[in-house]
């Protein structure tokens, strides 16, 4: 098994490092943009290329990665470089003006492969401005959780949002590098891209990938928060389902008051989903029982997607329809723009199986892995779905 090594480490030590890098650099990162000795990226390139790192730029969460979900970041200045950073977030956005400015525009963001994570909106976002003028983009590519998972309804280009850019699946299983080669080709944009691939296989293993993970984002605090997310982030748009997003357990606990725990998991168990298990989760500290506990075991095996169709589906028959959609603060549309569809939450609401709904997603996801092929830059391997 090869050593991993990010994109970064691998167009530092390339003969075309200078020649990519030559003119005016842009930077878009985030605290998690670290090679395999936690070293940022950030340092790493502006150690090599000097003052000719004119700005910083962050996706949502901003640069350092402080800002909370949804929150536009202001924009800064570098406190020991004295460079711009900029936020790509929000409504209000000179960071799109200085990436037409770059000479080339480098990207590392560590990324899910999960549609509604919105550092695939940055993506194609940063792709398109830096298009407008013909420009460069290098992508150092990085692992990501699930890359060996295509799961989930295609995106319906009515629902089309900052949490649903482009249209794949939910969970469309491609590095940050392979996804820009989609984007590319997908909108035709005439732009110089260049991927440094990462030394990676998609059967290394989390540790092997991520021997001290360090958060993407506020909530994804754990690679197994990261595991969950596309398991439970459905309970953005239900927010009486407590996910324990703001604590270490984001997105791998389902709790609330009303909550009947022990049916719902025995429910849940029942249907053997694929790759997780679930089971009664007990506070550390003071060993009581708070709610489901989400357990993601094997991504190559995981229908994450799925799997959260199946809870909602669950605890519609065992709470009511009513307890899920029509107490106050719900938000269907929030749910049909995670999706991607309304149709999702309209078959649910029809009492339609999970199983009826996962086969409607089906033969979309078996022609986009065809057409995803000649994008992957890593031998596939067995994948889940």
């Amino acid at each position: 098994m090869k050593a991993y090594r990010t994109g970064m480490n691998q167009l530092l030590a390339s003969d075309d490092c200078d020649r990519l890098l030559a003119g005016d650099v842009g930077l878009v990162c985030h605290p998690a943009s670290v090679n395999q000795q936690g070293l940022q990226s950030a340092n790493l390139l502006r150690h090599r290329v000097g003052d000719r790192l004119r700005c910083l730029l962050g996706p949502e969460h901003g640069f350092w990665g402080s800002a909370g979900a949804g929150i536009s970041v202001c924009d800064a200045t570098h406190p020991e470089w004295g460079i711009p950073v900029y936020s790509l977030y929000g409504d209000v956005r000179p960071g799109l003006q200085a990436l037409a400015e770059m000479d080339v525009v480098v990207i590392d963001l560590q990324d899910l492969a999960v549609r509604c994570y919105t550092y695939l909106h940055t993506l194609r976002q940063v792709l398109e401005t830096v298009a407008k003028k013909s420009g460069r983009v290098i992508v150092t590519d990085r692992a990501v959780p699930w890359s060996r998972c295509i799961d989930g309804p295609m995106l319906d280009s009515a629902f089309r949002s900052v949490v649903a850019p482009i249209e794949v699946p939910l969970v469309y299983g491609m590095t940050p590098g392979e996804t820009a080669r989609w984007i590319v080709e997908a909108l035709q944009l005439n732009v110089d891209l260049v991927v440094i691939p990462a030394d990676y296989e998609r059967t290394m293993t989390m540790t092997e990938c991520w021997p001290t993970w360090v958060p993407p984002s506020p909530a994804i605090r754990s690679w197994q928060c990261a595991a969950c997310f596309p398991v439970s982030v459905f309970t953005e748009a239900l927010p009486h389902l407590d996910c324990a997003r703001s604590t270490d357990w984001a997105f791998r606990i389902l709790r609330a008051d009303w909550l009947k725990t022990a049916a719902m998991i025995e429910a849940l168990n029942s249907h053997q989903l694929p790759g997780m298990k679930c089971a009664i989760h007990k506070n550390e500290a003071s060993g009581r029982e708070e709610g489901i506990e989400l357990q993601v075991l094997d991504v190559s095996t995981c229908q994450p997607i799925y799997a959260s169709i199946v809870i909602v589906y669950e605890l519609m028959r065992l709470h009511g329809s009513n307890q899920i959609w029509s107490v106050e603060g719900v938000r269907p549309d929030w749910f049909d723009k995670l999706m991607g569809t309304d149709q999702v939450r309209e078959a649910l609401l029809a009492q339609q199986s999970p199983d009826m709904i996962r086969a409607a997603w089906l033969p979309s996801i078996a022609e986009f892995r065809q057409l995803r092929q000649k994008h992957l830059l890593y031998a596939a391997g067995a994948e889940a779905c």
